[in-house]
């Protein structure tokens, strides 16, 4: 099992540990923090707060904004993702609702695998929208005709009901406070079809809650469950995911009321 379980890196004592081992990440950790309190002054909500980090992060690199350091890694983690769901059965004829597409890190691929207009990727950033364009014009994909769009929240509220087969969000409610994640478990089952489910990663912990620079935050995983079935939402955590050579864990929900 590879998932990190992450303890409370919001402690003075974690920071000054990892700041002694990992000296070369002192000065960014410190633009990163005077970032924080600039936009603490200047956002109204979290959602506006991480669009304003999406947007520098997108300026200096898309594919570094979604947590890809390099381009090797970054289409690494999309054939991971992509990879896992065909282990689980995505199929050409799904209709899919990728969350936080980013620069389309792994949607391109479901974009060239499912049929013409059935992959539907949403984010709250216009600038990596802009990159995800790029990236459908650099790979040939427009006759698969995928929609992009721009959204204000995880209301969904734009969304159809009942469409979507397949929704997946990677790397969403690990930048996301507790309000953001009821927000989305609230109103998912609006537009997912019957039988279908919704996969989610997360940043999990053993301990109690917490988050650095109200960018990263860290989850127990019974937190998440639990609050999925205040929604009428079945929630398990996938362990064969956790094999897998990443830092996060992968919740699958599915409606159990309709």
């Amino acid at each position: 099992m590879t998932t990190t379980r992450a303890a409370d890196r919001a402690r003075l004592g974690h920071r000054l540990r990892h700041a002694s081992r990992h000296p070369d990440r002192v000065v960014p950790y410190l633009r990163r923090l005077g970032r924080d309190w600039r936009l603490r002054l200047t956002t109204r909500d979290h959602v506006a707060y991480y669009r304003a980090v999406m947007k520098a992060d997108t300026a200096r690199s898309p594919s570094a904004a979604v947590g890809s350091a390099t381009e090797e890694r970054w289409l690494a983690l999309g054939e991971m993702q992509f990879d896992y769901l065909l282990r689980h059965g995505l199929s050409p004829k799904d209709r899919m609702l990728e969350i936080g597409c980013g620069n389309l890190r792994a949607g391109w691929r479901f974009i060239d695998y499912l049929r013409p207009g059935h992959y539907h990727g949403v984010d709250i950033s216009p600038e990596i929208l802009f990159a995800a364009a790029d990236t459908v014009a650099e790979r040939g994909l427009q006759a698969k005709v995928p929609h992009l769009t721009l959204v204000r929240d995880l209301r969904l509220s734009a969304l159809p009901a009942g469409y979507f087969t397949v929704v997946h969000a990677h790397s969403v409610f690990s930048h996301s406070p507790i309000e953001v994640v009821d927000e989305c478990l609230r109103n998912v089952a609006r537009v997912m079809a019957p039988r279908a489910f919704f996969d989610f990663t997360f940043n999990r912990t053993e301990g109690e809650h917490h988050h650095v620079l109200r960018e990263d935050f860290y989850y127990r995983a019974d937190t998440l469950t639990e609050l999925a079935a205040s929604h009428g939402l079945w929630a398990r955590v996938m362990e064969d995911w956790e094999r897998l050579p990443h830092k996060q864990s992968k919740i699958r929900v599915r409606c159990v009321r309709r």
